[in-house]
């Protein structure tokens, strides 16, 4: 049995705080005595757990959540002998682990309340499948976490923390807050259209709560925050184009939330051999934007590109990028084309295997693509016809949800039915290159039709005077012809616009691939496919410039040009543009990424089936 003292365990705590704030006051708020990269010195290298990941090839438990202090959270994991792995993605998101630079794979540095002169902690990491995990055994150790696999669960147990006081502090380039912590805590940091909510896995002393009081600035406008028992949240109102940026220091122990508009920190990750992350800043004259890029290696042996959709038994439907990525289990995916949000049908080129999800629309832009590392990209159309009666016409569209006067072609990779798209549409089911039946449909969103296995369905809009070619029993045959042919020899297509860049020259023309003037205009967050001279093939994703908007389209191209691509595809944008590496998205918070029709994923060694 101990023998305790007069004071509590509180209040023990309380004084050594004290006496440790004392001894650096001199540190307390000031912009250039907190240094928020320190430098990478004395660098800890683990030894003995990278011996035994070189001689363990299979985990010995797995799983796909964690439990941080009693609450279950998503986040990959696996255990392989003394090592304990999660996902990096996750040990960012959940625990607010600072992942630094690195170009070795194996190797992940990590910031994590680092003393002000510390250097970085670096801790093994490894690939398996679709994740890359980190080995955090170290870490818990140095922090006294207790970790312990629970079944398909892993059990994380952080010390008691608590929040001691909260202070604010004015920069030349914006707002701090600092949150005295009696111990090191994990953090959560989820961004929104002006709003910052931060919550601190800490119960916060009830004299701190009612002692601080925010002084509003043009910046940060208001604070809420909320405590109890075992978590507290800070929901922090802020101006336009404001960004958060949290971290942490020891000695004494300090989580920091910087309120500015340049908040990304430059990092360069070599994920995978053949995969790396890259986040920076690239000017163009005075203007500066964050650029998010994932740079793939197009010819190396392990990883491969397909084209995805939300449901892969119909072309209609949309999904977050997350909800899309745990369906298809890539390594990483980037947004693909546009779509209709109210009916959420696809608008351009979709080609999986050399079917056809959705076929292109308006001479767009379009990504052709096989496995073998040859990647074409131009503006496609795709020529068809049909003939019946002696009679040709031509096919306007092949399982797309833009519609216009004249005929489009509907297969089963559209779905099992067909829902009529506009008023008093003639459909005609054709198996077997023969008219089984013709019907004429009313109101648009009202009637459906089968789409007959191996057979299709022709759908004439505003074109009755054809009709009669196509009575029942009329033998019919199809012509299709992509243009240009170059992309029949690839599988996979995957379409959007506008074309941006050919062989090293900005070839931008959004009026001839008839998008319209407001986007045409428009300054928004973009999503985009480049390749350069060397093979590489960059997802890349650009968000709102330092103090406004997005891009225009052509500053994107621009930018990308930068980046050193000959050649780039313009992808949807605005709230759709997300990129997603090993089961975190980088360029976003999830809860402000729109959900999705179609992709383009990074798989590891084909492991998808041929769904087709």
């Amino acid at each position: 049995m101990s023998v305790q003292g007069p004071w509590s365990p509180h209040v023990r705590s309380s004084l050594k705080y004290l006496v440790l704030m004392l001894c650096v006051c001199s540190f307390v708020l000031g912009g250039a005595q907190i240094d928020s990269q320190p430098a990478v010195t004395n660098v800890v290298t683990a030894s003995l757990g990278r011996l035994a990941l070189v001689k363990a090839t299979e985990p010995t438990a797995s799983g796909r959540q964690l439990r941080l202090n009693g609450r279950l959270v998503n986040g990959a994991w696996q255990k392989r002998r003394d090592l304990i792995g999660i996902a990096d993605g996750a040990i960012a998101t959940h625990l607010g682990v600072d992942l630094g630079s690195t170009g070795d794979p194996s190797e992940q540095p990590v910031s994590w309340f680092n003393g002000a002169n510390q250097g970085m902690l670096t801790l093994p990491a490894w690939r398996y499948e679709h994740h890359r995990y980190v080995d955090i055994s170290p870490l818990g150790r140095q922090h006294e976490w207790q970790v312990t696999p629970q079944g398909s669960v892993l059990d994380l147990t952080l010390p008691t923390s608590q929040i001691m006081a909260v202070r604010q502090g004015r920069q030349s380039w914006g707002d701090r807050l600092v949150l005295d912590l009696s111990k090191e805590a994990s953090w959560q940091v989820s961004p929104a259209t002006n709003s910052i909510t931060v919550t601190v896995d800490a119960a916060m002393d009830t004299g701190a709560l009612s002692a601080f009081k925010l002084t509003p600035t043009n910046s940060l406008k208001g604070a809420n925050i909320t405590s109890s028992a075992q978590r507290t949240t800070l929901t922090l109102t802020v101006a336009n184009h404001l960004k958060p940026h949290v971290w942490s220091l020891a000695e004494p122990n300090r989580l920091v939330i910087d309120i500015r508009p340049d908040a990304l920190r430059s990092k360069e990750i070599l994920w995978a051999d053949g995969v790396q992350f890259q986040q920076r800043y690239v000017s163009l004259g005075s203007q500066r934007f964050p650029v998010y890029t994932l740079s793939l290696d197009a010819n190396h042996p392990d990883f491969s590109l397909l084209p995805l959709w939300a449901f892969p038994d119909q072309a209609a439907g949309i999904k977050p990028p997350s909800d899309l990525a745990e369906q298809w289990q890539p390594i990483a995916l980037i947004n693909g084309g546009f779509f209709n949000r109210n009916n959420q049908l696809p608008l351009g080129a979709l080609r999986f295997n050399n079917s056809w999800i959705s076929g292109p629309i308006l001479g767009r832009g379009a990504m052709g693509w096989d496995d073998q590392g040859n990647v074409i990209m131009s503006r496609l159309t795709l020529a068809a016809t049909v003939t019946a009666n002696n009679q040709t016409y031509p096919i306007d569209h092949l399982n797309s949800g833009y519609v216009k006067a004249g005929i489009a072609r509907y297969t089963e990779h559209w779905g099992p039915q067909y829902t009529t798209l506009v008023d008093n549409e003639v459909v005609v089911t054709v198996q077997n290159e023969r008219v089984l039946q013709q019907r004429t449909l009313g109101s648009a969103g009202q009637e459906t039709v089968p789409i007959p296995p191996g057979g299709y369905l022709l759908v004439l809009r505003s074109f009755n005077s054809a009709a009669s070619a196509f009575a029942p029993g009329a033998t019919v045959a199809l012509t299709q012809q992509m243009q240009p042919s170059s992309f029949e020899q690839l599988p996979h297509t995957l379409g959007a616009g506008p074309l941006l860049i050919t062989r090293g020259q900005i070839v931008l023309n959004a009026q001839q691939e008839s998008f319209s003037r407001n986007f045409i205009e428009g300054r928004a967050p973009r999503s985009i496919i480049g390749l350069t001279p060397t093979g590489q093939i960059k997802l890349i994703a650009i968000q709102d410039r330092v103090g406004g908007r997005g891009p225009t389209l052509p500053e994107t191209a621009q930018i990308v040009q930068k980046l050193g691509c000959t050649d780039a595809l313009n992808l949807d944008g605005g709230s759709s543009s997300s990129l997603y590496l090993g089961g975190m998205l980088l360029n976003r918070h999830p809860r402000t990424a729109a959900r999705i029709n179609n992709a383009l994923g990074v798989f590891a060694s084909s492991p998808v089936e041929n769904r087709l």
